[in-house]
Order: C-alpha cells, then structure tokens, then sequence
C-alpha cells in the first residue's frame, strides 16, 4: 500500500510464447501454498514462482484459450476456455479437466455458455460464471448439468434487470453477486434471489471522473470490504469503500 511504483513478478521479456514471456494474461491467481501465481495466458496456463531470481515460467495446462481462473479450497483449478464455450475444474497436474459448466456449443441455453470470462468458485464447489455474450451470470450447482441464471439474462441493455458484456466477478458468503457490467459502465450487486440488481458505483455514463468508469474489467475485495476494479479503457484501477 503507499508504494508508486509496481515491482515486475512474471514476464517483461517482450510479448511472446517462450517461458519467460507472457502474451495478453487475462487472469491471475496467487497459489499460498506454493507460493507462485498461476497466470492465463494466450493458449495456456502457466505457473511463475514468486520467489526472488525467478526468470521463467512453466506450464501447467496448454492447448487450452483461457480467460478466467479460480481456485477452491482443495485446490483445484478452474478455468474458462471462452474459445470452447466451457468451464473445466483440474488437479494441479491433471491437463485434461473435468467439465463442471457449459461444454454443449456456444449458445444461450441453460447448459449452454457464450464466451465465458471470469469465474468464481464458492466453497461449496458452485461455479459462478460472467457469461459475456450472453449478458448474464451464470451458477452451476456441483455436478449439475445445467445452470441457473443468477443475474442479467434479460438480453442487453442498462436496466436493472440487465447487463450489458459482464465481466469480474465475486460472490459474498450470503451469495450476492458483484459483477462489472462492462458498457454499463458500473459495478452492479445482486443479492441471492433477486430479479434486479442495484449499480453500486458507476452508472455514470462512461469518462474519467471518480465516480466513472470506461469499461471496467475485473474487480475483487480485500478483507476490509474495499473493492477494486481495474477500469480498462482508463488505464487505471480504482478503489471504493462499500458500505
């Protein structure tokens, strides 16, 4: 906290496929036990050590086109293959995955996924999925076969009963959703059960000011209840106390 500058922990050897470079990461996850972050990447997952004198990564999962990961208390990963339209849980180790949503062709059917992006895994192994194509928040029950539409999936548009491409995601232990509606410009949270939502910050119509965003992308909360979106088109991320 405080510092003005970032400190570089993976790649910075240009864009690239060799161990030590990363081309267009969408996601990251820290892994405590291992002390690495686990990193998508363009056409695979890869691990770098966060340990001083790391100079490459290696790779835990390729011929895959990640976009989000996730990880549960057993330690299995989850990750979006939004080429696939599909959602795999692995064994770190495992390269072939388990299918825990979507994986019936790109569609808006309930068991049905269309550009999957960012996921959040509960500990009850439940899946939230931000279905992007589809202006909704899917949730897949463990083992189900279909899902539930938790959020949006009213078509696009800026209603409260709407989102517009959703992207980050988290879900609090009462089960309300936040989710980044991306060209709503907004942070939206659904409480469990409801048909509508309620834009928590942003809504503002797109710009610069504090209280706008231009396409926020991911977001996430530390243990104080701060929340964090990185806002994309402003090259910037912002940090908001929630009530």
């Amino acid at each position: 906290m405080g510092d003005k500058n970032g400190q570089v922990v993976a790649g910075n050897n240009g864009q690239g496929n060799r161990l030590d470079q990363l081309n267009w990461p969408t996601d990251v996850l820290i892994d405590k036990e291992t002390d690495s972050l686990i990193i998508c990447d363009t056409g695979r997952v890869v691990r770098w050590s966060r340990r001083s004198g790391t100079t490459q990564g290696e790779i835990l999962i390729d011929n895959i086109d990640p976009y989000g990961l996730a990880m549960d208390d057993q330690r299995y990963l989850y990750i979006s293959d939004y080429k696939k339209h599909e959602v795999k849980r692995y064994q770190i180790g495992d390269k072939n995955g388990t299918l825990v949503a979507g994986g019936n062709g790109k569609g808006a059917g309930l068991n049905q996924l269309n550009y999957p992006f960012y996921i959040f895994v509960d500990q009850q192994q439940t899946v939230y999925v931000s279905d992007n194509y589809n202006h909704r928040v899917m949730k897949w029950n463990k083992d189900a076969k279909e899902g539930i539409v938790v959020a949006g999936g009213q078509g696009e548009g800026n209603a409260l009963t709407q989102l517009s491409y959703p992207y980050g995601l988290f879900v609090d232990t009462l089960g309300t959703i936040y989710v980044t509606d991306s060209l709503n410009h907004r942070v939206m949270r659904w409480p469990k059960g409801t048909k509508q939502g309620t834009a928590i910050v942003g809504g503002n119509d797109y710009g610069e000011g504090a209280n706008q965003f231009n396409c926020p992308y991911g977001l996430s909360f530390d243990r104080h209840g701060n929340l964090y979106v990185v806002d994309y088109v402003n090259s910037r991320v912002q940090r908001f106390s929630i009530e």
